[in-house]
């Protein structure tokens, strides 16, 4: 039911589409995006991490939009995603100011498609906000350093299928030269990569990271509606 709950919410932007004006000209747009990713993982019980020192990766992947409302279109993502997290050791120093040290790092790499409730504001120029949910599958599971002998979050992990919400704030100009793009994105998972099931030692394991992304899109001949 909870999970149901999730769905419903993630999807009810959608119903925007409908209710807003029409565009006499729809727009088709096509295009690359890429960046830095800085992921932890939601741990209960928790595993030291900080947020100054998450896991850096990054990510890039193909862009499909759609615009065929005023202020709302349709965006899906084909993305390759590095994300996983990276545990500290904090250490007291003398002039009592603590230092933060990497003791283990793990990377997953993730295809991963966005299904993205595309907002915005402004004609040649463009702010925008999208959300939505996404899904993805790991396709490979790396110690990137040497894992400690004891620990259930060294484990391979139960669950490959990732699912959750990614909601992002971004600008974008529409020149003779295609469409440059500049986005932060959050992801959060819903789904967890070790097993949350009664008897199982994490009761959250949930990937979220923050991305910074370029994108360079290109608008396909724009069909006029009769």
């Amino acid at each position: 039911m909870k999970r149901l709950f999730y769905i419903l919410l993630l999807l009810a932007p959608l119903s925007m589409v409908r209710s807003q004006a029409h565009l006499n000209t729809e727009e088709f747009y096509v295009g690359a995006q890429g960046g830095g990713v800085a992921s932890m993982v939601w741990f209960a019980p928790d595993v030291p991490q900080s947020a100054l020192r998450p896991l850096l990766t990054w990510n890039a992947g193909a862009v499909f939009r759609y615009v065929g409302n005023r202020f709302v279109g349709l965006q899906v993502e084909v993305n390759y995603l590095q994300r996983g997290w990276q545990e500290i050791e904090r250490e007291e120093q003398d002039d009592g100011t603590e230092k933060i040290f990497p003791t283990y790092s793990r990377r997953l790499d993730y295809i991963q498609i966005p299904f993205l409730t595309h907002i915005y504001f402004g004609n040649q120029y463009r702010g925008f906000f999208n959300i939505g949910p996404h899904i993805g599958y790991c396709l490979s599971d790396r110690h990137l350093t040497t894992p400690p002998s004891t620990g259930h979050q060294y484990a391979p992990i139960d669950n490959r299928f990732d699912w959750g919400v990614a909601a992002s704030l971004g600008f974008y100009a529409i020149t003779i030269a295609g469409v440059w793009q500049a986005e932060a994105r959050f992801n959060f998972s819903l789904g967890t990569d070790f097993s949350s099931r009664a008897g199982g030692y994490f009761s959250n394991s949930n990937n979220m990271n923050l991305s910074l992304n370029i994108a360079y899109l290109w608008q396909i001949k724009a069909k006029r509606k009769r």
